[in-house]
């Protein structure tokens, strides 16, 4: 028995290769399937079965691809209704895989349709169980991804989360290993841990959703502190349910290269120009207009949370750059892609931010001549923040830019530099010019002699 957690770290997202006996089973596999068709021909095995745990919303699944191609059965547990050929498992039912098997755990509250696989070993022992968004290391999936109002509420789906995790996962062995499909940094849930897997008597022990606690204490908790669910989720979990084109395909129709000229006149036009460079390339000089989203980050989940699925989108890297940018846009979903500006054919006069080091940056603060603005999570600067610093998160950044004087000095901060970047390229997109970006965040500056708050100054 092999099984592999394929773990893909800016989309936080685990999608697992599982093998016995030369057959295969994959669970929530990425949009871009080739590594797995690799891995089972490297084997000499074949793709049996696609195990998806429900309608993915932060990324598109490369489920229906992997079918075609291989031949696989997709399969989803009870409730799910997707538009293309799938099987529909049964709670309990099992699948063969080799000398192991897969059982079927409908474990509804994430969404209806969620479900757990439960894998049991050539001698039919629990060995690991994988969770999807049901259970995270240190949480659980948010309950309000699948409200239908009047129909369905997300206290209505945390109660049936309290039932999922009473009745299918607590009774489990503490020995036996949970693969979820999401790691920290995923919006779907509130605060996952670090680490990408673990087990059932760690989680029992350490995850605050498993206590025992009542049901309406449960309830409580899970739906307490939720932010807005990033602008993408709706339309990944429609491509997931409804299908779309091969990634092969998207690639070569956005693989387009623009001259100056033709990027001017869609930008006139509506379009949105995205450059992909690291925040200390984009700040030397970069089209007027332009908004920072470094491929070097969180890319995808960041471009899903600030841009709207449907705008036009002119990417701008390097020549070697391109593939990855439009992959990276297709898994979470964005394929409406004009095509590309090379480096090499931007202008003279170019738009800049001043970026700055953290000591250069706590002088200037400390001096109390500038708006600090810091646009992390709240439960970040709850853990600490330059003191007097406002507070705008930066998926709200661009719904709250009139609370902003673009006459003022503003100095932006996030962890370390990355998101601070993204929000000083919205703010120089709508007029403001008298910006500097802390390169290396809070991370660095609250080492430094400047006023912060108190639960920063314990940190």
């Amino acid at each position: 028995m092999i099984i592999h957690q394929l773990y893909t770290k800016c989309l936080s997202e685990s999608a697992y290769y599982i093998e016995s006996n030369k057959e295969v089973a994959i669970i929530d596999p990425l949009r871009d399937i080739d590594v797995y068709i690799e891995m089972a021909n490297k084997s000499q095995s074949k793709i049996k079965y696609i195990f998806e745990t429900h309608f993915h919303a932060d990324f598109v699944s490369g489920h229906v691809e992997l079918a075609q191609r291989t031949g696989a059965t997709i399969i989803y547990g009870p409730q799910a209704q997707p538009k293309f050929d799938f099987y529909s498992a049964k709670d309990l039912e099992v699948f063969t895989l080799g000398k192991i098997s897969i059982q079927t755990l409908h474990t509804p509250g994430h969404t209806l349709e969620s479900t757990c696989f439960l894998l049991k070993n050539s001698n039919k022992e629990n060995h690991c169980i994988f969770t999807g968004d049901t259970l995270f290391v240190g949480d659980v999936g948010r309950p309000d991804l699948a409200v239908k109002s009047k129909e369905l509420s997300k206290e209505d789906l945390a109660s049936m989360l309290y039932d999922s995790i009473q009745t299918k996962l607590l009774p489990l062995e503490d020995n036996v290993i949970v693969y979820p499909a999401h790691g920290a940094g995923s919006a779907c849930g509130k605060n996952i841990g670090s680490e990408t897997f673990s087990t059932i008597g760690e989680q029992k022990s350490l995850n605050y959703a498993l206590q025992s606690i009542s049901r309406d204490q449960f309830v409580k908790q899970v739906t307490t502190g939720l932010l807005a669910p990033p602008k993408y989720f709706y339309t990944d979990v429609m491509m997931n349910k409804n299908g779309y084109d091969s990634l092969q395909d998207v690639v070569q129709r956005n693989n387009v290269c623009l001259t100056l000229e033709k990027v001017l006149l869609h930008q006139s036009s509506g379009a949105l120009v995205l450059d992909v460079r690291s925040a200390s390339d984009f700040a030397k000089g970069f089209l007027k207009g332009s908004i920072n989203i470094g491929l070097d980050g969180q890319f995808g989940p960041w471009v899903g949370s600030l841009i709207d699925s449907e705008t036009p989108l002119i990417v701008v890297c390097e020549s070697d750059k391109t593939d990855e940018a439009f992959i990276r846009l297709a898994r979470v979903g964005y394929e409406n892609v004009l095509g590309y500006l090379l480096i090499s054919d931007l202008p003279t006069n170019l738009e800049s931010v001043n970026a700055i080091s953290t000591q250069e940056s706590a002088t200037i603060i400390e001096k109390g001549n500038h708006l600090v603005l810091d646009v992390r999570k709240p439960g970040e600067v709850d853990n600490g923040h330059v003191l007097n610093s406002k507070h705008i998160r930066l998926q709200e950044l661009e719904a709250r830019i009139n609370e902003l004087d673009k006459n003022s000095e503003i100095i932006v901060y996030c962890a370390g530099g990355y998101r601070s970047m993204i929000s000083c390229s919205i703010l120089k997109k709508n007029g403001f010019n008298k910006l500097i970006n802390v390169n290396q965040g809070y991370d660095q500056l609250k080492h430094e002699n400047i006023s912060l708050s108190e639960n920063a100054c314990k940190a």
